[in-house]
């Protein structure tokens, strides 16, 4: 098999035009453009603010317009997802606008879909050098954000291709004690409890204690599991396995937030067991954007697995448009100017993303790929105007 060779990007937050041919643009564009498969992540609904904004957001309520497209064609990518904590700002009208948008500019969109098995399916990019399937799934969302699958009578559901993940911390046996102690004197659980009598929850275990949400169990040392749903890691694989049927090559973007402890830069376990599944599914590369910084680079059997790229475009404080409820976070009144909104979120400069160096510092990688296997990485470091 002849060498294939890709390039991507990470979080790409752009809200507004770019301005062309700024100084170094040139070399982006060139390094890009190496790659006959050149990804990045949309991080934004793209539409005109044709529809209300939802009740939650990922942060920023964020809409871009259509035209961030061409300046994605222009830097030369030409695949993309939506697929993110951010594909439903403006609820599921505000994702199918963007899956419209999207579409009529001549990219696919994994990972987002009017259906869950839509969702779920690779894209396709046909190459001189081969065939390149794109499978994309995201792990930080809210339950609503999650894509629904058709029944005899009911249509599915728009949304993402969820990847759900449980968590169970683990404390020392006179801990755990503590806990259902204080449990029981505070009635933290007496509605899952009632629940629970009523037979709609199993039996908790003696060696397991709720409290509230959160689950705990009899540990040596304190410390948190992170599992990936196996429903869930299961679509994957059959999404990963009908690609390898249909191309030769299979890439998987995986949009994760969640972290190991209190580092935002290691990544959760269950993000590294997916990656390593998903390889051993066949997979030939993991991308991963999400948590607005550069994480770990592994190299799993021969196949490299991106942790998290950084940010590619961060242009957090320039939506034109927010929502009532954004407002109302910031405890301001919705009639209040965009500036006022930002200055009060931020504290006048002093917090935030767009406030801390880390998230500017990013890389675009540029990898080739011979008989499946790894034969060349190079890492460009990007500025991104501190």
């Amino acid at each position: 098999m002849s060498v294939i060779k890709f390039t991507a990007a990470g979080d790409a937050m752009v809200l507004r035009r770019l301005p062309g041919n700024y100084p170094g643009f040139q070399e982006l564009q060139s390094f890009i453009n190496q790659g006959d498969f050149r990804f990045v992540n949309m991080e934004t609904t793209i539409h005109n603010h044709e529809t209300y904004g939802a009740a939650e957001s990922g942060g920023t309520w964020f809409c871009s317009p259509p035209e961030v497209l061409d300046d994605a064609k222009t830097f030369g990518f030409n695949v993309l997802t939506t697929c993110n904590n951010h594909a439903m700002d403006y609820s599921h009208i505000g994702l199918e606008k963007t899956l419209d948008y999207v579409e009529q500019a001549g990219f696919q969109n994994p990972g987002v879909g009017r259906t869950l098995a839509d969702a779920a399916a690779p894209a396709y990019l046909d190459t001189l050098t081969g065939r390149i399937a794109l499978i994309s799934a995201c792990s930080t969302f809210t339950p609503e954000m999650m894509a629904g699958e058709q029944s005899s009578t009911v249509p599915g559901r728009p949304g993402i291709n969820g990847i759900r993940v449980s968590t169970v911390y683990q404390l020392p046996q006179e801990d755990l004690d503590h806990l259902k102690r204080i449990s029981e004197s505070i009635g933290i659980n007496g509605n899952r409890e009632i629940i629970r009598k009523e037979g709609y929850l199993p039996p908790l275990p003696e060696d397991k204690a709720e409290f509230g949400t959160y689950l705990f169990e009899a540990g040596t040392h304190p410390g948190k599991l992170t599992k990936v749903n196996p429903v869930d890691m299961a679509r994957v694989e059959k999404s990963i396995r009908e690609a390898l049927y249909f191309a030769d090559y299979v890439i998987v973007s995986m949009h994760s937030h969640e972290l190991k402890g209190t580092d935002k830069s290691e990544p959760s376990l269950f993000y590294e067991d997916f990656a390593h599944k998903c390889i051993d599914a066949g997979a030939h590369a993991i991308v991963g954007t999400g948590p607005h910084l550069l994480r770990p680079i592994e190299i799993y059997k021969g196949r490299p697995i991106f942790y998290s790229l950084g940010d590619f475009i961060i242009q957090l404080e320039n939506i034109r448009k927010a929502p009532a409820d954004m407002y109302e976070k910031q405890k301001l009144d919705g009639n209040a100017g965009m500036d006022e909104l930002f200055d009060t979120r931020n504290h006048h400069g002093t917090r935030g993303l767009c406030y801390e160096k880390v998230m500017f510092e990013a890389v675009v990688p540029y990898w080739e790929m011979e008989d499946g296997k790894l034969t060349k990485l190079e890492l460009l470091p990007i500025e991104l105007n501190f």
